[in-house]
């Protein structure tokens, strides 16, 4: 079967369910929070999830993935098939139209200069686009018309849908982003906090890691949304105090991701205030590991850079024996419960493309620390193991989060258990995931041995998640500390598994290929070692109405339809 069949057609109707109601703001105010603040709006700037699903309510792509991963045209007429024209039977070309009367809130209006400026933007050789995965394989992009919009391939491209696909690939406005090309992006701070865009919402004041003022697009191409005229977008906390404040005291009408104990959510939803929703994607939960050195006795500039390898985890065996010491199944219990399950996979799903790989799921403290002693590794008088007199000494770095700061404690002591001495440091999810190219503390400049976090993929291919650790990707100084190659993992082999993917177009093959980068990060290679395959979970009070929990695109994918309950 390939995958250029499935073009010619299956692609969901983009049809809403019919509006609640009929007059853009009759609903009054909104609130939502989210306990890890966003830092910025422009996804372009960073990776972290907080930071694309608050600015996916100001700025759209020109289609997005639904609750159940279909396509759905958003700013575009259509999604381009083979079928309807859109994409050509040499699979190295597709074409969006955009719909006709577009504006952008300041009242100009949207055109087909502004996607190909956008990918400009991105593709900015000093730039340092987070999201350069997503324009993978593009040569060019040609405008022949306002409303028209030509993405060239330089190969086959069975899988079309990166560039402008999904919150993670929105459309900037041309005129406001204009003198921000390249290494000047960082320095636009007015439009990167208050970008101009075609959502439902624009931004009316924005202080960074707090909170985001929001009311009514006057242009937005729907006259009768959104229903609610203002928005409060509050920030920081943790996910308790955002649980209660929907579940418990009905102080807001919506809380993201509740990574909580299932049973600290179920006692909070027995206030009968509001509803805790979840669904499974693509989250994972892992620890990455950091294949460059780290060490503030290096020049600024060097650390975690390729022209250090890590001095201990530069070895295979090292990061296995470091997997296998943990005890996945009982994190899942403690953390997640239902809402979560043991993975040794990268990619969870969908199930077509999820490895088979479960060599992670047992246990094996014994095991780990033989394959210490084979590597070197011995232990010393204080129970730490050495190697040529370099004692067994990591930092591990995560946000700051119940549940895990939970996890460190509990890997803390497997780890504790083979001769690894392990320093804990947790940090503000705004900071950590902020992408501040000044900060030593993101998840990108990853100044830390091992770092943990999750994040997911838009949509249901993998192509770009995986791409996204390709050598190029690494983030590092000259990129703004920007890119998607945490870890600094580097194969040439890698790199040709992820161009083949791009070219391939039988959809068994394309799994095949997608199994077996997988198994590279994981498995061969313990670059990335995975945990927990994460439901989201989020909550919204009893009286809000639309919410359509999506876990292959942003949360607020269908902000725009959400309405006030009355009674």
């Amino acid at each position: 079967m390939k995958l250029k069949s499935l073009l010619l057609g299956a692609v969901a109707a983009s049809a809403m369910a019919p509006a609640a109601f009929a007059e853009r703001g009759e609903d009054g105010h909104v609130n939502v929070i989210y306990w890890q603040a966003p830092s910025i709006l422009n996804p372009y700037l960073s990776g972290g999830t907080k930071d694309i699903e608050s600015s996916s309510i100001v700025i759209e792509p020109l289609g997005r993935f639904d609750q159940d991963g279909n396509m759905v045209a958003f700013l575009a007429e259509e999604i381009p098939t083979i079928e309807n024209g859109g994409v050509t039977e040499d699979l190295k070309t597709i074409t969006w139209k955009l719909k006709e009367g577009l504006t952008w809130s300041d009242g100009s209006p949207v055109t087909s200069a502004d996607v190909k400026f956008t990918a400009d933007y991105c593709m900015h050789p000093e730039g340092g686009c987070a999201q350069l995965s997503k324009f993978e394989g593009v040569s060019e992009i040609e405008t022949p018309d306002d409303l028209t919009i030509v993405v060239h391939f330089s190969e086959p491209k069975p899988n079309p849908y990166g560039p402008f696909m999904g919150g993670q690939s929105p459309i900037l406005q041309a005129a406001q982003f204009a003198e921000c090309l390249g290494a000047r992006a960082p320095e636009c701070t007015e439009a990167n906090f208050g970008p101009i865009g075609t959502g439902p919402f624009v931004v009316d004041e924005f202080k960074p890691n707090d909170v985001i003022s929001l009311s009514a697009n006057p242009n937005y191409r729907d006259p009768a949304k959104p229903a609610f005229a203002t928005m409060t977008f509050k920030g920081g906390g943790d996910a308790a105090a955002a649980g209660r404040a929907v579940l418990e005291t009905g102080e807001f009408d919506y809380a993201w991701n509740l990574q909580l104990a299932p049973e600290v959510i179920e006692k909070m939803a027995a206030a009968g205030k509001g509803t805790a929703v979840s669904a499974f994607g693509t989250l994972v939960e892992r620890i990455e590991m950091n294949m460059t050195d780290p060490s503030p006795s290096l020049p600024e500039g060097e650390r975690s850079t390729e022209a250090h390898p890590h001095p201990i985890l530069s070895d295979v065996n090292v990061r296995k024996a470091l997997s296998m010491a943990i005890d996945r199944e009982l994190l899942v219990e403690i953390g997640y419960g239902q809402a979560g399950r043991p993975t040794c996979n990268l990619v969870p799903a969908p199930e077509i493309y999820a490895s088979d790989n479960t060599d992670c799921m047992t246990q094996d403290i014994e095991g780990a620390k033989a394959l210490l002693e084979e590597a070197g590794w011995t232990v010393g008088a204080d129970g730490i193991r050495e190697k040529d007199g370099m004692k067994f000494k990591l930092l591990y770095q995560t946000s700051t989060n119940a549940v895990r700061q939970d996890f460190q404690a509990l890997i803390k002591q497997w780890w504790q258990e083979i001769g690894v001495e392990t320093e804990l440091r947790n940090v503000s999810g705004s900071v950590f995931f902020g992408g501040d190219p000044g900060s030593p503390d993101t998840f990108q400049k990853f100044y830390a041995d091992v770092e943990m976090y999750a994040n997911n993929f838009d949509g249901t291919d993998p192509e770009a998640y995986l791409a996204a650790y390709t050598c190029e990707k690494a983030p590092k100084p000259s990129s703004q500390w920007q890119g998607t190659n945490i870890n600094r993992y580097c194969d040439p082999e890698y790199d040709a598994l992820v161009a083949e993917l791009g070219k391939t177009g039988e959809i068994e093959k394309r799994a095949e290929l997608a199994k077996k980068l997988n198994d590279m990060l994981t498995k061969d290679s313990y670059t990335i070692v995975p945990l927990v395959d994460r439901g989201r979970v989020s909550a919204h009070s009893n009286s809000l109405g639309g919410v359509v929990l999506n876990t292959w695109d942003s949360e607020l994918w269908n902000v725009a339809d959400w309405y006030r309950i009355d009674g």
